[in-house]
Protein backbone atom coordinates (compact mmCIF):
# COMPACT_ATOMS: atom_id res chain seq x y z
CA UNK A 1 0.00 0.00 0.00
CA UNK A 2 2.88 2.37 0.81
CA UNK A 3 4.47 1.60 -2.56
CA UNK A 4 1.22 2.40 -4.39
CA UNK A 5 0.88 5.68 -2.50
CA UNK A 6 4.48 6.60 -3.37
CA UNK A 7 3.82 5.92 -7.07
CA UNK A 8 0.64 8.00 -6.91
CA UNK A 9 2.26 10.90 -5.07
CA UNK A 10 5.26 11.06 -7.37
CA UNK A 11 3.36 10.97 -10.64
CA UNK A 12 4.04 13.98 -12.84
CA UNK A 13 0.41 15.09 -13.00
CA UNK A 14 0.04 15.28 -9.23
CA UNK A 15 3.21 17.31 -8.82
CA UNK A 16 2.20 19.60 -11.69
CA UNK A 17 -1.18 20.12 -10.05
CA UNK A 18 0.42 20.97 -6.69
CA UNK A 19 2.72 23.50 -8.36
CA UNK A 20 -0.27 24.99 -10.18
CA UNK A 21 -2.20 25.38 -6.93
CA UNK A 22 0.73 27.10 -5.22
CA UNK A 23 1.30 29.45 -8.16
CA UNK A 24 -2.45 30.09 -8.37
CA UNK A 25 -2.59 31.07 -4.70
CA UNK A 26 0.32 33.46 -5.17
CA UNK A 27 -1.30 34.86 -8.32
CA UNK A 28 -4.51 35.43 -6.38
CA UNK A 29 -2.61 37.49 -3.82
CA UNK A 30 -0.97 39.54 -6.58
CA UNK A 31 -4.34 40.22 -8.20
CA UNK A 32 -5.91 41.11 -4.84
CA UNK A 33 -3.13 43.62 -4.25
CA UNK A 34 -3.51 44.97 -7.80
CA UNK A 35 -7.21 45.55 -7.27
CA UNK A 36 -6.97 46.89 -3.70
CA UNK A 37 -3.86 49.03 -4.13
CA UNK A 38 -3.82 50.07 -7.81
CA UNK A 39 -7.30 49.86 -9.38
CA UNK A 40 -9.68 50.75 -6.55
CA UNK A 41 -7.99 53.94 -5.21
CA UNK A 42 -8.18 55.82 -8.56
CA UNK A 43 -11.70 54.46 -9.09
CA UNK A 44 -12.69 55.68 -5.63
CA UNK A 45 -11.11 59.06 -6.38
CA UNK A 46 -13.17 59.35 -9.59
CA UNK A 47 -16.32 58.53 -7.65
CA UNK A 48 -15.55 61.21 -5.08
CA UNK A 49 -12.78 60.11 -2.77
CA UNK A 50 -14.54 56.95 -1.65
CA UNK A 51 -12.59 54.00 -0.25
CA UNK A 52 -14.44 50.94 -1.52
CA UNK A 53 -13.59 48.83 1.51
CA UNK A 54 -15.41 51.39 3.67
CA UNK A 55 -18.63 51.28 1.64
CA UNK A 56 -21.33 49.62 3.69
CA UNK A 57 -24.93 49.88 4.75
CA UNK A 58 -25.58 49.92 8.49
CA UNK A 59 -28.34 47.44 9.23
CA UNK A 60 -28.21 47.94 13.01
CA UNK A 61 -26.26 50.61 14.87
CA UNK A 62 -23.83 49.71 17.61
CA UNK A 63 -25.46 49.56 21.04
CA UNK A 64 -23.17 49.57 24.05
CA UNK A 65 -20.56 46.89 23.54
CA UNK A 66 -22.50 45.22 20.72
CA UNK A 67 -20.86 46.06 17.36
CA UNK A 68 -22.84 47.49 14.47
CA UNK A 69 -24.30 45.08 11.92
CA UNK A 70 -23.25 46.22 8.44
CA UNK A 71 -23.65 45.04 4.88
CA UNK A 72 -20.16 45.56 3.39
CA UNK A 73 -20.94 45.84 -0.30
CA UNK A 74 -17.69 47.75 -1.04
CA UNK A 75 -15.57 44.78 -0.02
CA UNK A 76 -17.82 42.57 -2.15
CA UNK A 77 -17.27 44.80 -5.20
CA UNK A 78 -13.52 44.60 -4.63
CA UNK A 79 -13.58 40.78 -4.38
CA UNK A 80 -15.81 40.57 -7.48
CA UNK A 81 -13.24 42.58 -9.45
CA UNK A 82 -10.50 40.27 -8.12
CA UNK A 83 -12.48 37.30 -9.38
CA UNK A 84 -13.06 38.80 -12.82
CA UNK A 85 -9.35 39.53 -13.30
CA UNK A 86 -8.32 36.05 -12.16
CA UNK A 87 -11.02 34.40 -14.31
CA UNK A 88 -9.89 36.39 -17.36
CA UNK A 89 -6.24 35.48 -16.76
CA UNK A 90 -7.10 31.78 -16.43
CA UNK A 91 -9.24 31.99 -19.56
CA UNK A 92 -6.30 33.43 -21.49
CA UNK A 93 -3.95 30.70 -20.22
CA UNK A 94 -6.40 27.93 -21.13
CA UNK A 95 -7.00 29.51 -24.53
CA UNK A 96 -3.24 29.56 -25.13
CA UNK A 97 -2.87 25.93 -24.08
CA UNK A 98 -5.76 24.88 -26.34
CA UNK A 99 -4.31 26.71 -29.34
CA UNK A 100 -0.96 25.01 -28.68
CA UNK A 101 -2.70 21.61 -28.56
CA UNK A 102 -4.51 22.35 -31.84
CA UNK A 103 -1.17 23.14 -33.49
CA UNK A 104 0.20 19.83 -32.25
CA UNK A 105 -2.86 17.97 -33.55
CA UNK A 106 -2.66 19.77 -36.89
CA UNK A 107 0.90 18.55 -37.47
CA UNK A 108 1.14 16.84 -40.86
CA UNK A 109 0.75 13.11 -40.80
CA UNK A 110 3.45 10.95 -42.37
CA UNK A 111 3.02 10.21 -46.04
CA UNK A 112 1.05 7.05 -46.74
CA UNK A 113 2.95 4.10 -48.09
CA UNK A 114 3.03 4.06 -51.88
CA UNK A 115 0.84 1.67 -53.84
CA UNK A 116 2.52 -1.68 -54.53
CA UNK A 117 3.95 -2.13 -58.01
CA UNK A 118 2.50 -4.70 -60.41
CA UNK A 119 5.45 -7.01 -59.68
CA UNK A 120 4.78 -6.84 -55.93
CA UNK A 121 1.08 -7.60 -56.51
CA UNK A 122 1.98 -10.58 -58.67
CA UNK A 123 4.48 -11.91 -56.12
CA UNK A 124 1.88 -11.50 -53.34
CA UNK A 125 -0.65 -13.52 -55.35
CA UNK A 126 1.92 -16.26 -55.97
CA UNK A 127 2.79 -16.34 -52.27
CA UNK A 128 -0.89 -16.64 -51.34
CA UNK A 129 -1.42 -19.47 -53.84
CA UNK A 130 1.57 -21.34 -52.44
CA UNK A 131 0.22 -20.94 -48.90
CA UNK A 132 -3.16 -22.34 -49.95
CA UNK A 133 -1.56 -25.49 -51.45
CA UNK A 134 0.20 -26.41 -48.19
Amino acid sequence: MLKEFKEFALKGNLIDMAIGIIIGAAFGKVVASLVADVIMPPLGLLIGGVNFTDLSIVLKSAVGEDPAVTLNYGAFVQVAIDFLIIAFAIFMVIKGINSFKKKEEAAPEPEPTPEPTSEEILLTEIRDLLKDKK
